[in-house]
């Protein structure tokens, strides 16, 4: 199997295909693991193929590059919440938010309801369970799970407790890193490092592993809010996908691999069924 680094050489040079036409869509897969990966405020234009984000561009030329993702509104904080729980809050990054109930269903209480695991690690989050608004480089403002009380105290943890054997991945985890890592307030530069430092393993292991691995903005800030969305894993189909789609198709798509009941306004859009090979 080549390298990695080797896959990021070549890749970043290579213009993203358009992947074949193969008539029907594939079943949707199940995965072992999904890890979802949560960036910040920049479009697809801004990140794929831009020199100073070559682990990133060769992630989208790895896998499922879709080209018209969005997000759903403006802050931050309530894209993550549509992303995990199907709805949106009324007072932007407010901590705490308003307007969400705190039993609301979202993604990881169906998990736990259908005896699967869900667990969302927060970098520079200083215990498990944390539930304070701030500290140094953490922002509760990314951390949706934090304001569910229907979820154990084991799903929020520190992302030093991610696990170093990756077999003990939960069935989803969410990923958020820290303010200086997800081009919040540090540098795309500084972001892909952190991207190839920390998923370059992950993506390396899902390959061999029947693991998903999403990478996302929460919102991009042009006319239409427009993000980079990329799934990678091998039961993905590279290429660039046209399609449009925004954070409540991608909890749809999740919840509709597990089974479960698709939370808040998810229920009311289609799951991403083009991009899965035949398996």
């Amino acid at each position: 199997m080549r390298s990695w680094s080797a896959l990021v050489a070549s890749l970043a040079v290579l213009s993203l295909a358009t992947p074949p036409a193969l008539g029907a869509s594939a079943p949707l897969p199940r995965p072992a693991h999904v890890v979802v990966v949560i960036e910040e405020n920049h479009t697809f234009a801004q990140i794929v193929g831009n020199p100073h984000a070559p682990f990133l561009t060769a992630l989208a030329a790895h896998g499922a590059a879709f080209t018209n993702a969005h997000g759903v509104t403006h802050p931050s904080l309530p894209n993550y919440f549509a992303l995990f729980a199907g709805l949106t809050n009324t007072n932007g990054d407010g901590c705490p938010a308003h307007a969400v109930p705190a039993d609301a269903p979202n993604l990881g209480s169906e998990l736990e309801a259908a005896h699967l695991s869900f667990v969302g690690y927060a970098e520079s989050m200083p215990e498990e369970d944390w539930h304070g608004c701030w500290a140094g480089p953490y922002a509760r403002k990314h951390v949706p799970w934090a304001q569910f009380a229907n979820l154990p105290r084991s799903a929020s943890e520190p992302f030093t407790a991610f696990p170093s054997n990756l077999d003990r991945l939960p069935t989803v985890a969410f990923v958020v890193p820290n303010v200086d890592d997800d081009m919040h307030d540090g540098t795309v530069a500084q972001a892909d490092a952190w991207a190839r430092r920390n998923l370059g393993p992950l993506v390396r292991w899902a390959d061999a592993h029947d693991t998903l691995v999403i990478l996302t903005m929460d919102e991009g800030y042009d006319s239409t809010n427009s993000i980079p969305i990329i799934f990678a894993g091998p039961m993905v189909r590279p290429g660039r996908y046209a399609q449009r789609i925004d954070h409540y198709n991608v909890l749809r798509t999740l919840a509709d691999m597990y089974g479960l009941t698709p939370p808040g306004r998810a229920a009311r859009v289609a799951p991403i069924t083009d991009c899965w090979r035949v398996r």
